[in-house]
């Protein structure tokens, strides 16, 4: 008993130590980190205060500490808010979920974008097969993925809007891609343009996916093991996109974790 007893100050020692770790993990980054340092040196003083004796000072700093705590949570609940969603105790497959959706809304959002204003435009979304056969030839780019980026990269006035943008991962890899066009297959139509024949062809030699946004018709299609589909509605094309790129037992924590939500 002895023994354990003189282990209870290491052990308060290093709850409180964990406790102020993800305390800072929480608020880094935020304008409340300001706030968290003054209620640490409040805090120094209390204890300080309590290890000496000073009853007035005490009392004083713990309503001092009570009134700020409420202040902090209600002044900055939107940087609170920040910070918890940076929390990383679910776990890495959890926030492969949030960025598989956000990658996945945001494409989503650029590619019916261009699609309302009928520009043209064509997307590699890279699988197990590289594509840096075509892309080595194109313009490098190793960008994050953003609407804004891929937006930018198909206006016209533009010069890499003809060619394709192959998308590894989150990274926009290249732009201005020339991909090969399929020739003799039941899939090609004399109303293909060239944009459609490229994702086609492209299909047949890998097992990417790729979009086409046609600029006359300002339809959305989809491109995958030589078979061209046309005319794709947003919520089923969200809807292909993850079942390609959602392995299995990720596409069943998604729905767990779209219910927890």
């Amino acid at each position: 008993m002895a023994f354990l007893h003189a282990l209870v100050p290491v052990l308060e020692v290093m709850i409180i130590w964990v406790m102020i770790n993800y305390l800072l993990k929480f608020f880094w980054g935020t304008r409340a980190m300001d706030v968290v340092f003054g209620f640490l040196a409040f805090l120094f003083v209390f204890l300080l205060a309590s290890w000496f004796g000073f009853p007035v000072l005490e009392r004083l700093m713990t309503n001092v500490v009570n009134v700020a705590v409420l202040a902090v949570f209600i002044i900055f609940q939107p940087e609170i808010r920040l910070a918890l969603s940076k929390v990383r105790i679910k776990g890495r497959k959890y926030r492969e979920i949030h960025e598989f959706d956000e990658f996945l809304e945001n494409l989503c959002r650029s590619v019916y974008r261009l699609a309302e204003k009928q520009i043209g435009a064509l997307l590699v979304l890279e699988n197990q097969d590289s594509f840096e056969e075509y892309a080595s030839s194109a313009v490098r780019l190793d960008a994050q993925f953003s609407s804004e980026l891929i937006e930018s990269l198909f206006m016209t006035t533009t010069p890499l809007h003809d060619g394709a943008v192959v998308i590894r991962g989150t990274q926009v890899v290249a732009a201005g891609t020339i991909l090969p066009l399929a020739h003799e297959t039941a899939q090609l139509s004399k109303s293909m343009g060239t944009r459609h024949r490229a994702a086609l062809g492209a299909s047949q030699k890998t097992d990417g996916l790729i979009i086409v946004v046609s600029e006359e018709t300002g339809k959305v299609s989809i491109a995958r093991d030589g078979i061209l589909t046309r005319g794709i509605k947003i919520d089923r094309f969200r809807g292909i996109i993850r079942s390609v790129f959602t392995p299995p037992e990720l596409t069943k924590k998604l729905k767990a974790w779209k219910w927890w939500k």
